[in-house]
């Protein structure tokens, strides 16, 4: 008989032990979840930040050729046969880290750097001096600057950021094309 009074103690025990040991598992299970969904973040973050140095580096080469075959928006050209070079070494680091942005990036992010980078080959091709015309290179830093605002976007709603990006400058840039009024002095500076 005293085994049956004790029977409701002994099954609030074990209920309670059931309890306590589900709630500790799926809070452990929440917290690792969410350790991992931050460690993903950050590193998703640091591979589009990556990927978006490289290929900057990789545009400024070829913006810095173009100049050297005297096509508008940069000012220090650079030396064919060392231009050509750099553009190579990028293309490789663009190219390898292309490897990281399919791994973790999500599919609106891979297709905008895709984007990206095929403009960014498109501007190779004035830079190589396959192409030459000066209209047709301002178009191709016009989708370039476009295929970028794009990745970027995408980016950002990956990684949770709220908000649009910054939005770029149009191209070409109206200081590059503003003459100054001589009557404002010599100081003055375009609108």
């Amino acid at each position: 008989m005293a085994f049956w009074d004790q029977l409701p103690a002994l099954i609030g025990v074990v209920v309670g032990s059931v309890g306590s040991y589900t709630a500790a598992s799926l809070t452990e299970r929440s917290r690792w979840r969410r350790g991992r969904a931050e460690r993903w973040d950050d590193r998703r973050f640091q591979i589009y930040a990556s990927y978006g140095k490289i290929l900057k580096t990789q545009i400024r080469i070829a913006q810095r050729l173009g100049a050297a075959r005297n096509f508008e928006g940069v000012v220090d050209p650079l030396e064919t046969g060392e231009g050509l070079a750099a553009l190579a070494r990028a293309e490789s680091e663009r190219a390898a880290e292309w490897e990281s942005m399919l791994l973790v990036g999500d599919a609106a992010t891979v297709e905008a750097a895709r984007s990206w980078h095929e403009e960014c080959w498109n501007l190779e091709l004035y830079a190589r001096g396959l192409r030459s015309d000066a209209a047709g290179w301002v178009r191709a830093e016009e989708r370039l600057s476009h295929a970028r605002d794009r990745f970027y976007l995408c980016a950002r709603k990956d990684l949770g950021i709220a908000g649009p990006p910054p939005p770029s400058g149009n191209w070409p840039r109206t200081w590059q094309h503003a003459e100054p009024d001589p009557a404002a002095g010599p100081d003055a500076s375009p609108p």
